[in-house]
């Protein structure tokens, strides 16, 4: 079975801290022939933390170079509203999907999370990422109700990035009609049986994550946990010397990143 690497792209800014188009075409095309997608606006792209307008010139730039591959634009928007708004635009935009995150509040119940997801399910017409994650929302999805969710119209895959491979495990043998991706570089070969891999390395190295998905061993986990700690990806501002790497390689104009907010998801 062939597993995919989707990339959550960063955003790249030039010195006015605009997103800077030009950069955008050369990342993605650093990453042609390896990746099966692009999912712009994500943690990596510091998508809590983007304005509206660079949030929409960062899909839209990702959707003019994809080259004909999807793309799925993430939203981390901190309720169920802004969300379906938002989404409104991306699918004007021409985004294939969309990822979303739980409501923001460490209050939100199981129930208003299923709710938060339906409500998406029934107003949107784009097929839609479950992200699973705790650190920006400030709360998690248990294991029965994102099966709950998984079986609403329109769900088609999950970004998994609880940080447990137990429950990566679990969450594939609970909803195997459902794509799981991997969200840790590190947990790879412990996260077995996933569709693929969603995660920051892959802007660096994606031949090296698609390697490991192909035939996950030791050795390689090995390689890939060097790499990560080599590139700081491990962090928790992982995006910025992520960004460094890049502008280094000359794929980035700047190293800049989104200096409106400094909250760490």
């Amino acid at each position: 079975m062939h597993s995919d690497v989707i990339v959550p792209l960063v955003t790249p800014l030039d010195e006015t801290g605009a997103v800077s188009e030009r950069s955008v075409a050369r990342l993605i095309e650093s990453l042609h022939g390896n990746v099966t997608a692009f999912m712009p606006a994500l943690s990596s792209g510091e998508g809590w933390a983007l304005t509206e307008q660079q949030w929409h010139h960062m899909v839209s730039a990702t959707r003019a170079h994809a080259g004909g591959r999807p793309v799925l634009a993430g939203i981390q928007l901190p309720d169920t509203t802004a969300v379906i708004d938002r989404a409104a635009v991306a699918a004007a935009l021409g985004a294939e999907a969309i990822v979303v995150t739980t409501p923001f509040g460490s209050g939100v119940t199981q129930e208003e999370i299923y709710r938060h997801y339906a409500e998406i399910s029934a107003a949107v017409r784009l097929p839609l990422f479950v992200y699973n994650e705790a650190a920006l929302s400030g709360n998690h999805i248990d294991l029965g109700t994102l099966v709950r969710i998984c079986r609403l119209p329109g769900v088609v895959g999950i970004k998994e990035s609880s940080g447990s491979p137990e429950l990566t495990r679990r969450i594939v043998d609970a909803v195997p009609w459902v794509p799981v991706f991997e969200g840790w570089e590190h947990l790879l070969l412990e996260a077995r049986e996933v569709a693929g891999f969603i995660g920051p390395l892959a802007n660096l190295e994606p031949r090296l994550c698609q390697d490991m998905l192909d035939d996950p061993t030791a050795p390689r986990q090995a390689d890939i946990n060097e790499t990560c700690a080599r590139y700081g990806l491990l962090t928790d501002d992982w995006y910025r010397p992520l960004k460094r790497e890049l502008a280094r390689r000359g794929v980035l104009a700047t190293d800049r990143t989104v200096a409106t907010q400094e909250v760490t998801p």
